[in-house]
């Protein structure tokens, strides 16, 4: 899973709908067939002249809105979101079972069978919209983004492959913190911890920092080769850390003088590295938790890492959020903003609107707060850069099923 130990570029590292089915009956199996249009009237958010209904979380404070507050809501493409909210009901917690049960009898293609306006009409039809905001009132907080790298990668290390990523080792839930980054890679005790547990190498040791920092990754093969003869791609998926402290390089290299907070970029640490090649294992020294790996087989190249909610992430349908503010499998309604793209001039790209529904399917170490989200933006290049650009002011509201308590 995903389980981000720290944010992602996600610096620090980055459902299941279901709720009580109000006065609606499950539908056909078939997912040719569609239920007739439910006109149930939206719920209140409060009475007339009375204070707004809320619930407390442990991190948050969830107030009682209505549709039309919601920016963008009408324009969604709401369809694209239905296949994360089916993924999610795989593992549907307690509270959604009755809505779940009937996404699952629609079926995953149900959301290509219909129309926008349809998808957007059940939602609404089911659930409700609570606003997020933070235990002091503040209802505006940070959007970040990570994805899942590809990397090359060998079984066995030569003379450019010799940076291991290791399995996790025998012992490590019973010793709490275990050994540190530099415990390990420096010390008999260390190295006899690892020894055996390596799973592949990789040639850049940035890229060690990468796949740790993310918590996933794939690892294209120079040495193995599949059915057709190509490199061999497996799925490497978070398999535990060492409980030590997390320290962000991005940080250490402000604190060192290198760039500005506001220049921290993945790009600027990898310009960093190549200018300073002998600081390098220094850096990476200043995080002492260390991210270990499982080796998961990767049958079909479409689909996602596990979550911690453990089902498949939706590329730009899947947030890692704080499951203190809002529970594992929620759907949630992003108001946000695309990161800028860049021109040969140094000319920004006018700030696009990020407005839509997407599913809590993920946690992560540095994912903290009430309006705290991160954005899974897929795999590949164009994931890679929007993932380092996403830094972005967020609003958020956390879809709850009509006449249900909140939940723990």
């Amino acid at each position: 899973m995903i389980v981000r130990p720290f944010s992602k570029l996600r610096w620090a590292l980055p459902a299941l709908i279901v709720g009580s089915l109000m006065g609606c009956s499950l539908l056909p199996t078939s997912t040719r067939e569609t239920p007739a249009p439910v006109t149930t009237p939206e719920v209140a958010a409060s009475v007339p002249g009375a204070a707004p209904l809320t619930w407390q979380r442990a991190k948050s404070t969830w107030t009682a809105a209505n549709w039309n507050e919601l920016p963008g809501w009408e324009q969604d493409r709401v369809r694209e979101w239905w296949p994360a909210l089916w993924q999610g009901c795989v593992k549907p917690a307690a509270a959604w079972a009755q809505v779940c049960a009937e996404v699952r009898k629609l079926g995953s293609q149900w959301g290509k069978q219909v129309e926008d306006g349809f998808v957007r009409q059940w939602v609404q039809s089911r659930l409700q919209p609570w606003r997020v905001s933070a235990p002091d009132g503040r209802a505006t907080g940070l959007l970040t983004g990570y994805f899942e790298p590809l990397l090359e990668g060998r079984r066995t290390p030569d003379a450019r492959f010799r940076h291991p990523l290791h399995r996790a080792p025998q012992g490590l839930g019973t010793r709490k913190p275990f050994l540190s980054r530099n415990e390990l890679e420096r010390t008999p005790e260390g190295r006899a911890a690892l020894a055996g547990r390596e799973l592949v190498y990789l040639a850049d040791p940035l890229d060690v920092l990468l796949i740790q920092v993310q918590g996933s990754g794939r690892i294209r093969l120079q040495d193995e080769r599949d059915a057709q003869g190509q490199p061999k791609v497996v799925r490497l998926a978070f398999g535990g850390h060492n409980d030590q402290p997390y320290v962000s390089v991005a940080r250490w290299l402000v604190d060192q003088g290198a760039f500005t907070l506001e220049q921290a970029s993945w790009p600027a640490i990898r310009n960093w590295a190549t200018a300073n090649p002998a600081r390098v294992d220094e850096m990476m020294h200043a995080n002492p938790r260390v991210v270990f790996f499982r080796e998961e087989p990767l049958p079909d190249p479409a689909v996602g890492p596990s979550g911690a909610q453990g089902v498949p992430l939706t590329p730009g349908r899947s947030i890692a959020v704080d499951r203190d503010s809002v529970p594992l499998g929620t759907p949630v309604w992003l108001d946000s903003t695309v990161p800028s793209t860049w021109s040969a001039n140094g000319s920004a790209s006018p700030a696009a609107p990020l407005q839509r529904l997407v599913m809590a399917q993920d946690t992560g170490g540095a994912i903290l707060g009430a309006v705290r989200a991160d954005f899974f933006w897929g795999w590949g290049d164009e994931a890679l850069a929007l993932a380092g650009r996403t830094k972005q002011n967020l609003a958020m509201w956390v879809l709850w099923p009509q006449g249900a308590g909140p939940t723990r």
